[in-house]
């Protein structure tokens, strides 16, 4: 059953093709039938409307023959007289040329100037001399023109033929008013040569002996090839742009003038025809089958489904509950490492806190050291001072002792601040505040590394959204890595500004070597600095910081040399606090 199944759209589609192609030949044959009509009736209107052209030549050739002015021309003294009448003539009736021609074929008179020459050994005047109206046509050999004439005989005294009266006509005269029509129309004589048309291309064409169509008379012959469709002579061409590639070809013996009438009618519109009807024809048989072969296959389909339905729906289920089953230990797995990872990530941070903390020890030490120590001699002179009596100095000493203990006391203040692991989300902070606190506690490195310090705080607070303890940790982290990177350089200075535009910005810039790739800083574990000198987590973290309470943080080489760095954060306003 399925092997047959499988013959059934090819078998179809066969089917469909033969029916296509019989409709396109029936209808093609229709369609040569109507262009092969109208054909012929365009070559007859052709062929009427030039041999009635050329009838005007032919009878002022015979009334012009027994005009007076005729008479007595052996006379010189006369044949001007004829001229100018056989000029007049000439010039009223568009024809080329008018002349009378003696017996011995000598050109007695000419309306154009050629008397003189001889015409003995024209098929015209050989004609007229018999007492016959002659015809011929050919080129002028003066002027390169296409002339048609018609030599009436002129009779004398007794009925004997004493001359010809010769009306020649312009045949590019005659074919103008109908050149460039459509179809193709063209005149040739008993040599098979194109000597009247409507395409000038195909003018002196000639057709060879035993030759159906026609070729160029110098040159190779152009690509033609014939073939007969029911009753009809199909031409396939390749004459021009102007002559259609396949066209009908009808003729049509004129022997009036000794010419003979073809015509080449484009056949692409009868093909196109055809073709749409075979098209329309196709599309239906096509979609009706395919309305069929849907409806079958649908049936099919149903049944198959029928059939395989419960065993799917069992196996699915059996699937599905796997899957549920999957599912809850998958999210259970996942809340357990969503979990380890923000444990991770609070340790990574508190991680950095301790090794900043580690590193600014020596720093912080000697700066707590340097208070003591002058608290301690301020309190020895200050008892001594007492003992002398001196009240007024011993007090000033006890004041200076009070000045650096609050000194000591920030900064173990700030420490503890740093060290604590803060878990509050953000709130209102100062940011004046905060970068104080950071520079305070990266001072005695900096001063010890002599690096400059360019920080100019505020008038007043700057309050943004934060957290003051993981904002600090970022702003230390970005002085630290501005120090170590300009680490092997004499001028060494750091600039820190709070700017404020539509959010608020922290910028801390050096001027040291700038950063290598500024696409991959902010990456966990990429580091420039040398082994030993850091996990490459220090960036890594501030950018998570600053992430977390909406803020953002980027790096960049500054036009004039080393980095700078941006921390944004979003304006507090009254208000927020208590809605957020």
């Amino acid at each position: 059953m399925e092997r047959n199944r499988r013959w059934i759209v090819p078998a179809f589609l066969l089917a469909v093709g033969v029916l296509a192609g019989a409709v396109w030949r029936y209808g093609y044959l229709q369609a040569l039938d109507q262009l092969a009509r109208r054909g012929r009736a365009d070559l007859e209107l052709a062929s009427d409307r030039l041999s009635t052209q050329l009838q005007v030549y032919r009878e002022l050739a015979v009334l012009m023959a027994d005009h007076p002015v005729l008479d007595g021309l052996d006379d010189p003294s006369r044949r001007v007289a004829a001229r100018d009448v056989l000029t007049e003539v000439a010039d009223k009736t568009s024809a080329f040329d008018i002349y009378f021609v003696a017996p011995d074929g000598t050109v007695l008179v000419s309306a154009r100037g050629g008397a003189g020459r001889s015409v003995a050994g024209s098929a015209q005047f050989r004609r007229a001399m018999q007492g016959a109206l002659g015809s011929d046509h050919g080129v002028d050999s003066a002027g390169g023109h296409r002339v048609y004439s018609y030599a009436a005989p002129v009779f004398g005294a007794g009925g004997r033929v004493r001359g010809a009266l010769v009306v020649v006509a312009d045949v590019e005269d005659v074919e103008s008013t109908w050149r460039g029509s459509a179809p193709v129309v063209y005149f040739t004589d008993t040599r098979g040569e194109v000597f009247i048309t409507n395409r000038s291309e195909l003018l002196f064409w000639q057709r060879p002996e035993g030759w159906v169509g026609l070729r160029p008379a110098q040159g190779a012959a152009a690509a033609f090839d014939v073939q007969t469709i029911g009753r009809h002579e199909i031409w396939r061409l390749g004459w021009g742009p102007y002559v259609p590639a396949r066209a009908l070809h009808l003729s049509r013996p004129l022997p009036v003038i000794g010419l003979t009438g073809e015509v080449l009618v484009d056949v692409g519109p009868a093909r196109r025809l055809a073709g749409l009807q075979a098209a329309a024809i196709a599309a239906v048989c096509l979609a009706f089958g395919a309305v069929l072969y849907m409806t079958m296959e649908r049936r099919r389909a149903l049944a198959e489904a029928n059939a395989e339905l419960e065993q799917r729906v069992e196996a699915r289920t059996r699937e599905l509950s796997d899957t549920n089953r999957r599912l809850l230990r998958e999210i259970e797995e996942r809340h357990e490492a969503e979990a380890a990872l923000r444990r991770a990530q609070a340790e990574l941070v508190q991680a950095g806190k301790l090794s900043a903390l580690g590193q600014m020890s020596a720093g912080i030490s000697h700066e707590l050291n340097q208070p003591l120590m002058a608290i301690q001699q301020f309190a020895e002179n200050g008892a001594a001072l007492l003992e002398r009596g001196r009240v007024e100095t011993a007090a000033r000493n006890l004041d200076r002792i009070a000045q650096l203990a609050a000194r000591a006391a920030r900064i173990i203040r700030n420490l503890r601040a740093f060290a604590r692991n803060e878990a509050e989300p953000p709130a209102r902070i100062d940011l004046v505040a905060v970068v104080t606190a950071a520079v305070e506690l990266t001072e005695a490195r900096l001063r010890a590394e002599s690096v400059v310090l360019d920080w100019v705080p505020p008038d007043g607070p700057v309050y943004a959204w934060g957290g003051e303890v993981r904002l600090g940790q970022v702003l230390i982290n970005l002085i630290n890595n501005a120090a170590d990177a300009m680490a092997d350089q004499g001028d060494r200075r750091i600039r820190i500004r709070i700017e404020d535009g539509d959010r608020l910005a922290v910028t801390v810039a050096d001027n040291g070597p700038g950063i290598v790739d500024p696409d991959r800083i902010f990456e966990p574990f990429y580091s420039t600095k040398e082994v030993g000198g850091g996990m490459g987590l220090g960036l890594s973290i501030s950018y998570g910081i600053v992430q977390s309470f909406g803020g953002n943080i980027r790096g960049a080489n500054s036009p004039e040399g080393g980095a700078v760095f941006t921390v944004e954060l979003d304006r507090w306003q009254e208000g927020e606090e208590q809605a957020a």
